[in-house]
C-alpha cells in the first residue's frame, strides 16, 4: 500500500484515524502497532513475520545491553555486536545474497545460486532504524524500552516505515510515552501531508513520465538537449517523489501526535556537493555520520584516515541504496567529489559567483543521477555520452516537442524545489494565508484524486531500497 493510492487515502487512513482517536490513550501505541503491521502486510504478508522477529530480537538485545552496560561493559559489548551482526545478516541475506551469488557465478563459482527472493519493502530503512536502538543504549544516549509493544510501534510506525525518514528511538522515546494531540497540530499534519501528496502525484509522476519516454528513445531518435531534458526530469521525479513521501510521513506523524525530523532542505539550491548532502536525505546522512564515520575516527586521526573514512561511508551509502554495481559507482563518485571539495575545491567554490557554484553542483548531481537511474552500467555510460555530445544531433524537433509540452511542468518543478515562497514572499506568514490554506488543501486533494484515477503511472522509487 502506498500513500498515493485511493485505498490508503479513502479507506485505510480514515479508518485508522477513527480507531486511533476513539481508543483510550494508554492503548494508542498498541493500536499503532497493529495498524502498522496491517499496512506493511498489505502487499507481502509473509514478511510481517520477518519484521516481528526484528522487533523481538532488537528489543531483547536492547534490554540486555541496558542491563549490563554499567555492570559489565564487556558483556554489553558482546550483546551489541551480536545484535548488529544479526541485523546486518538479515539485511544482507534478503537484499544482497542474489547480488553476490550472481557475481560469483559470473566468475565461475557455480555452487551458490541466486535464490530470487522478493525484497522486503523498506528493509533498509527499518533495519537501520531498529539497529540504532541498541547502539544508543550502549552509548547511554537512551534507556531501554520496557514495553515490547511500545518498541514495536516505534519500529513499525506506518508513516515512516517503508521509506523514512529514518527515525532514531532516542528522538521519539519521550513521544511514545506522552505526546500532544491538538486541532492545530492535526491541521498542520493534514497540510504537510497534502503538500507531499501533491509533490508526489502532480510533479513526480508527471516528470517521471517524461523521463520514462526519453530514456526509452533509441539512439537514432535522441539528441544532446533531449538527453539533458530527460535527466533533469528524472532529477525532479526522484526529488519530489522522495521528499514528497517524507512530507507525507511527517504530516501523518503530526496527525498521530509525533514530531519527526526533517529529511530534505531544498537540496537543489546547493552551491557544492558538500552542501547538497547536508540537504538531501538528511536522516540517512546523520545515520552514517553518527554510526559509521565518527566511530571510524571521523576527522580526528589525520587527513589520510579522514579520506579513508569518507570513502568507506560512501561505498556503504551507495551499496545501501541497492544491490547493483551502478549504486556502488554512484557512491564512489560522490565520495571522490566530496574528498576533492575537502582538499581544495570547497574554498574555491566559496569565492566563485553563486551561479557558477550552483551550475557546477547541479551538473555533478545530474551526472550522478544517470548512474543512479540505470542499473545497467553500460546504458548509463551510453546516456552520459549522449548528454556530452555523442548523440546524433544537438537538438531536433523531438527536443522542441518535449520543451513545449513540458515547459509549465518544468517551471513549476524549478519553483517548487526552491524556498522562494518562504524566504522572499513569506506566504506562510501572511495572515490571509491561513484562510486560503483549507481551500488549497481541498483543491490539492481533488486534483491528486483525479490524477490517481486517470493515471497508470504511479511508482514510488524508494520502495526498492
Amino acid at each position: 500500500m502506498i500513500f498515493s493510492s485511493l485505498t490508503f487515502l479513502f479507506a485505510y487512513l480514515p479508518a485508522v484515524l477513527l480507531v486511533y482517536f476513539v481508543s483510550p490513550l494508554r492503548y494508542r501505541n498498541f493500536v499503532l502497532l497493529l495498524v502498522s503491521l496491517f499496512f506493511y502486510g498489505w502487499g507481502e504478508p509473509v514478511y510481517v513475520l520477518l519484521m516481528i522477529f526484528s522487533i523481538l530480537f532488537n528489543w531483547y538485545f536492547g534490554k540486555m545491553i541496558g542491563e549490563y552496560r554499567d555492570k559489565n561493559r564487556v558483556i554489553a559489548q558482546k550483546f551489541l555486536i551480536l545484535c548488529i551482526a544479526l541485523n546486518l545478516l538479515l539485511l544482507g541475506f534478503f537484499k544482497y545474497f542474489d547480488f553476490f551469488a550472481a557475481n560469483l557465478n559470473a566468475l565461475g563459482v557455480s555452487f551458490i545460486r541466486p535464490l530470487k527472493l522478493g525484497l522486503p519493502i523498506g528493509i533498509s530503512f527499518y533495519t537501520f532504524q531498529a539497529m540504532s536502538y541498541p547502539i544508543d543504549i550502549y552509548r547511554h544516549d537512551t534507556d531501554p524500552q520496557r514495553s515490547v509493544i511500545w518498541f514495536g510501534s516505534y519500529v513499525t510506525m506506518f508513516p515512516q516505515l517503508i521509506a523514512g525518514p529514518i527515525v532514531r528511538y532516542r528522538d521519539i522515546a519521550a513521544q511514545l510515552k506522552k505526546r500532544t494531540h491538538s486541532i492545530d497540530k492535526f491541521s498542520a499534519g493534514i497540510s504537510r501531508f497534502m503538500c507531499g501528496l501533491c509533490k508526489k502525484v502532480l510533479l513526480a509522476n508527471s516528470a517521471g513520465a517524461v523521463w520514462e519516454t526519453i530514456s526509452s528513445l533509441s539512439y537514432a531518435r535522441n539528441s544532446v538537449l533531449t538527453a539533458w531534458i530527460g535527466i533533469i526530469c528524472y532529477a525532479f521525479q526522484i526529488y519530489f517523489d522522495f521528499s514528497g513521501y517524507s512530507d507525507m510521513a511527517i504530516g501523518l506523524g503530526k496527525m498521530f501526535g509525533f514530531d519527526f525530523l526533517e529529511n530534505f532542505n531544498y537540496p537543489y539550491i546547493s552551491r557544492s556537493i558538500t552542501e547538497f548532502w547536508r540537504r538531501w536525505h538528511m536522516s540517512l546522512s546523520y545515520w552514517f555520520r553518527d554510526y559509521v564515520y565518527i566511530p571510524l575516527g571521523g576527522n580526528r586521526k589525520g587527513f589520510p584516515r579522514q579520506i579513508f573514512n569518507i570513502m568507506v561511508v560512501w561505498l556503504l551509502t551507495g551499496f545501501w541504496h541497492g544491490a547493483s554495481w551502478n549504486f556502488v559507482m554512484w557512491g564512489v563518485l560522490y565520495g571522490i567529489i566530496l574528498i576533492i571539495e575537502k582538499l581544495f575545491l570547497l574554498k574555491q567554490l566559496e569565492k566563485a559567483p553563486a551561479w557558477a557554484a550552483h551550475v557546477y553542483t547541479m551538473v555533478i548531481v545530474l551526472i550522478a543521477w544517470v548512474l543512479f537511474a540505470f542499473t545497467d552500467f553500460s546504458k548509463a555510460l551510453s546516456y552520459l555520452a549522449m548528454m556530452f555530445g555523442k548523440a546524433p544531433r544537438i537538438a531536433d524537433m523531438t527536443t522542441l516537442y518535449f520543451l513545449r509540452s513540458n515547459f509549465v511542468l518544468l517551471a513549476v518543478c524549478v519553483f517548487a524545489s526552491t524556498p522562494l515562497y518562504k524566504t522572499r514572499w513569506h506566504l506562510t506568514e501572511q495572515k490571509w494565508f491561513r484562510y486560503v490554506l483549507p481551500i488549497l488543501v481541498l483543491a490539492g486533494l481533488f486534483a491528486c484524486t483525479a490524477f490517481i484515477v486517470d493515471a497508470s503511472y504511479n511508482p514510488f522509487l524508494y520502495f526498492r531500497f
